[in-house]
C-alpha cells in the first residue's frame, strides 16, 4: 500500500462524511429541532 492509496482512501472517506452530513442536515424529521435552534437568539430570558 503506497501513499497514492492512502490519500484516495482519505479523500472517499471526507466524501462520504460529508454527503452524510448534507443528507442528516436536510432530512425532514431534524426540521423542527432546527427551527427551534435558529430561534435561541431571540429568546427573551
Amino acid at each position: 500500500m503506497d501513499i497514492t492509496t492512502l490519500r484516495i482512501a482519505a479523500t472517499l472517506v471526507s466524501f462520504v462524511t460529508f454527503i452524510g452530513i448534507l443528507v442528516w442536515a436536510f432530512a425532514g424529521r431534524n426540521r423542527r429541532g432546527f427551527d427551534e435552534a435558529a430561534q435561541l437568539p431571540f429568546e427573551q430570558d
